[in-house]
């Protein structure tokens, strides 16, 4: 039987990569790519349908293309600061797939980079949609921290930033998982009939100082207070700062840390090519001829307005 796969979120790099990939796949012959906003210019090997949360429209492509497979990993709506919208658009897809009947297989992303309750909601919704489709079978990918040449996310602009703010006493172990890796993992898990929850992470980790070092960033250790001010003065458009504070680079760093591949590696007979170092270590060289070609282009730091917000947040004033 050939297959009709939907992937949603194909604005992104990853998705993009995955459709494309799944084009090319024995035993598929149509793949639609579905999100708010379109692919980047050149992407190629499938159709691209407009989406929009709030009209229904999930529900209609599902049924007009006929597709039996499903991968979710995202709408352009759920990017950007507010996570609730990641919860959101899972709750719109797995919903628009209960009202559909012709979908066998479901692969939604998660990752350890959503908040954990936001993560929790994720997987909690697609676990109840199993049980009233016991027809279908899901799985879910819970990727670690993505990294590499095209990636972009709040993880990379708070470590692209020259002096980087982190918490005083602390210097979490970072996991990470190559783009590539993660498309790989994605597109095998679509054509297989395996389902449950599974990680995928690339083998040891980092240090998040030895990540801060090799891209040249400055570490700054500060109070974890002062990182709370620093994110809501940001939230209210007061000051420039980039949208993943310290703190929740260490909610990452340690749910990437506990995370167990052996599922996956079970169920795929696979596992990722890159280890996190050697990951990341992929990124910072992009990064770095980036750098070299466009050394006119100031990176984003700490300025004057952003040290009083600390010297405030000491002193134990939040405004």
């Amino acid at each position: 039987m050939t297959r009709v796969v939907l992937v949603t979120g194909v604005s992104t790099p990853l998705a993009a990569g995955v459709a494309r990939s799944l084009s090319g796949s024995a035993g598929v012959r149509r793949v639609i790519g579905a999100d708010s906003s379109p692919p980047a210019p050149g992407s190629e090997g499938f159709e691209f349908a407009h989406v929009d949360l709030h009209d229904g429209s999930l529900a209609r492509i599902v049924t007009e293309t006929g597709a039996d497979t499903v991968l979710h990993l995202g709408l352009d709506t759920e990017r950007g600061p507010n996570r609730e919208n990641h919860v959101l658009g899972t709750v719109r897809m797995l919903s628009a797939l209960q009202r559909t009947e012709g979908v066998r297989r479901l692969v939604v992303r998660a990752g350890v980079t959503l908040g954990s309750d936001d993560a929790a909601q994720v997987e909690e919704h697609t676990r109840a949609l199993e049980r009233r489709r016991p027809e279908m079978s899901v799985a879910v990918l819970r990727l670690a921290n993505l990294i590499g040449p095209s990636v972009e996310t709040p993880l990379t602009r708070y470590l692209d930033q020259r002096v980087v703010p982190t918490v005083l006493g602390t210097d979490p172990c970072v996991r990470f998982l190559h783009e590539d890796d993660a498309a790989e993992a994605l597109t095998r898990m679509a054509l297989s009939e395996e389902s449950g929850l599974f990680d995928v992470a690339g083998a040891d980790t980092v240090p998040l100082s030895d990540c801060l070092r090799r891209v040249g960033g400055q570490r700054l250790p500060v109070p974890a207070r002062g990182l709370d001010v620093l994110r809501r003065a940001a939230k209210r458009g007061r000051i420039d700062y980039a949208d993943l504070s310290a703190k929740q680079t260490v909610h990452a760093a340690d749910s990437g840390r506990s995370m167990d591949t052996g599922s996956l590696e079970h169920a795929l007979g696979w596992r990722p090519s890159y280890s996190s170092a050697q990951a990341f270590e992929d990124y910072a060289g992009a990064r770095g001829r980036l750098r070299r070609r466009d050394h006119s282009t100031p990176r984003p730091g700490l300025r004057p307005v952003h040290v009083l917000a600390l010297a405030r947040a000491t002193l134990g004033r939040s405004d």
